[in-house]
């Protein structure tokens, strides 16, 4: 199955990136591919682990083609780690993990995801595309969690515009700082 990898530094404390990373209904605001992250169950099952299930609805605009699916989240305070996998939805296989970590003050943030996705009357050679898609997909979903968190981190407010619902893009944050 192809696997998708993605690592950026985030200068802004793990706590804050952490929180952040959590707050997954938010992230179509931020990710234009994203439609629409709903949160179905949320369940603390431990004192470090709290269960999630959500749904995700996505497009994939050079195939003209929505995608959804719904996911269930294990987020573990303790190793500041989500494992997560594809309950239901269009993907044939979809799982994978982020792990957050501190590199002297920042935050290093990863994200893999193992995949299956076939699309009828595409074939193999498509797939090359769709890895490549995915890999954008994921490198852009780290660099909208470090273009917010390094903004509240230079703000040192704790507001977001995350929470007030106003997109962010990376000239809006450079204009702001």
């Amino acid at each position: 199955m192809p696997q998708i990898e993605s690592t950026i530094l985030i200068e802004a404390p793990l706590q804050a990136v952490w929180e952040l990373a959590q707050d997954v209904e938010k992230f179509p605001e931020i990710m234009p591919d994203l439609d629409a992250v709903k949160i179905h169950e949320r369940e603390i099952t431990s004192a470090s682990t709290t269960r999630v299930v959500s749904e995700w609805n996505g497009r994939i605009a050079k195939f003209n083609r929505r995608v959804n699916w719904t996911e269930e989240d294990i987020w573990n305070s303790e190793e500041r780690t989500c494992h997560f996998w594809q309950l239901r939805g269009d993907f044939n296989e979809y799982q994978g993990d982020w792990k957050f970590s501190d590199e002297n003050g920042a935050t290093q943030a990863k994200l893999n995801i193992t995949y299956r996705f076939e699309i009828p009357l595409v074939g193999a050679l498509m797939q090359k595309v769709v890895q490549n898609l995915l890999q954008d997909n994921s490198d852009r979903m780290l660099q909208a969690l470090k273009t917010e968190s390094e903004r509240r981190a230079n703000q040192g407010a704790p507001g977001s515009r995350l929470r007030g619902r106003r997109p962010l893009d990376e000239n809006q944050a450079e204009d702001e700082a």
